[in-house]
């Protein structure tokens, strides 16, 4: 059995792209071995001479850098952390590199530029820029440093005063500081919605294949409902009018009253079977979803069951309309913040978030820190009447995938066993909205 730990699949994700990064660099380590190689073989300096010498020895040093990102790698945790290292240790082996290669005329600034890049995509918020700073730091230092002598570049050469002007080193750091900055500003909006981009793909392509599945069933649970809809009224009727013949109290009218409760429990299922085959949208109309947010999560603190013990948080876009009926949208967002909480065994948390990134989507999210779904569940959780409760239909979810989809919405979900699960949901604008 792997007893490895299970990775949330945006941390996958990170691990994945990590692994790309650390070969990427052995494979660079190993071309520039070879390149010095070729170098010092066709050109004036000496294959022992101390510029080709340390540039194998940082070569070295990258190799043995990328075992230990390897080795760290394979544990599965702090693969933030682990990104930071990597992508700081890189921006000092380029300042060291273009150190050895000659500073102020050396050929291997664009690196900076590339480090930049990859810690963009592996860390999109805020690491590109982190590491433009860093980058611009050593480098406007480095310069510096070599103009009022305090270092000299390998291969000797006139003091970089005497050849090159203030004005044209200022220029030189101040370009290469901009260019910094801004490769680090484009990359990372270049990460965000290259990011976003997949996670919609994901999502649509499992949205479609839960939608195909359900629809292949819809015509037989709509016929199924309506003929257990008709006995089921008759049924309900003639239990009625003898009830009312029967003395109130006795044995007789007891047992009445449990089939009449049963009668409309099992009306209320074929209501939702119904339901699940034809929602319909003709009650629709603009609905603002924080302040319908709001009115669920006032009701929900004010059940006596999870007020005490659970936590329930929102960050929330306060101008988003949809187009749907506010019976619908109370019931997914009842259903799904009930959901989180019932995952949850003693005290935790509930988060709901709700943005637009984009003008005509509409992003929530409703994430919990309950016990996470079962692997060999989470394929079926849509599935109408699938339940691992000890009561209940198991049509919830199965509704509300239904109605979602009759609004032209989508929806998914990401779970961790044992850390809890986030449910997402996509929206259509109002103002983008098809009626």
């Amino acid at each position: 059995m792997d007893s490895s730990p299970t990775l949330h699949p945006q941390a996958h994700e990170l691990s994945v792209q990590i692994k790309w990064v650390t070969l990427a660099r052995a494979v660079f380590s190993i071309v520039l071995v070879f390149s010095t190689l070729v170098f010092s073989r066709n050109g004036t300096d000496n294959i022992t001479g101390q510029p080709v010498l340390s540039l194998y020895k940082m070569s070295g040093v990258v190799l043995g850098l990328s075992l230990i990102y390897f080795f760290w790698l394979q544990q599965k945790k702090y693969l933030r952390p682990l990104a930071y290292v990597q992508t700081i240790a890189d921006s000092i082996l380029v300042t060291a590199i273009i150190f050895v290669t000659g500073c102020y005329h050396s050929i291997f600034t664009f690196l900076y530029l590339v480090v930049i890049i990859y810690t963009a995509m592996l860390l999109p918020q805020r690491g590109g820029f982190v590491v433009a700073v860093l980058s611009s730091l050593q480098y406007g230092l480095l310069i510096e440093l070599e103009y009022f002598n305090i270092i000299s570049p390998f291969g000797g050469g006139p003091a970089l005063a005497a050849s090159v002007n203030e004005s044209q080193i200022l220029y030189r750091i101040i370009i290469t500081i901009a260019a910094c900055f801004a490769v680090a500003a484009l990359s990372g909006i270049l990460s965000f919605q290259l990011k976003t981009a997949r996670q919609d793909l994901k999502i649509t392509q499992e949205h479609l294949k839960r939608v195909e599945k359900m629809a292949a069933v819809d015509e037989m649970i709509s016929g199924i409902a309506h003929e257990i809809k008709n006995p089921l009224a008759s049924l309900s009727g003639s239990i009625q009018l003898l009830r009312d013949e029967t003395e109130s109290g006795t044995d007789q009218d007891k047992l009445m009253q449990i089939i009449l409760r049963e009668t409309d429990r099992l009306g209320q299922i074929v209501n939702d079977i119904r339901l699940i085959s034809k929602p319909g949208r003709a009650n629709a109309r603009k609905v603002n979803l924080a302040r319908a947010i709001e009115d669920v999560k006032a009701l929900f603190l004010n059940t006596p069951e999870w007020k005490s013990r659970i936590e329930l948080e929102t960050k929330l876009e306060t101008n988003l309309e949809v187009w749907m009926d506010p019976v619908h949208l109370q019931q997914i967002l009842w259903n799904l913040i009930k959901n989180a909480a019932e995952s949850i065994d003693r005290s935790g948390k509930v988060i709901i978030t709700l943005n637009s990134p984009r003008n005509k989507r509409i992003y929530l999210t409703i994430r919990d820190t309950g016990k996470g779904i079962d692997p060999t569940h989470a394929p079926h959780i849509f599935d109408p009447f699938f339940t691992t409760k000890g009561e209940g239909t198991g049509l919830g979810l199965s509704i509300i995938h239904r109605i979602i989809d009759a609004y032209d919405g989508m929806m998914d979900f990401e779970t961790i066993p044992g850390k809890g699960t986030m449910f997402t949901l996509i929206f259509q604008n109002a103002e983008s909205f098809k009626i």
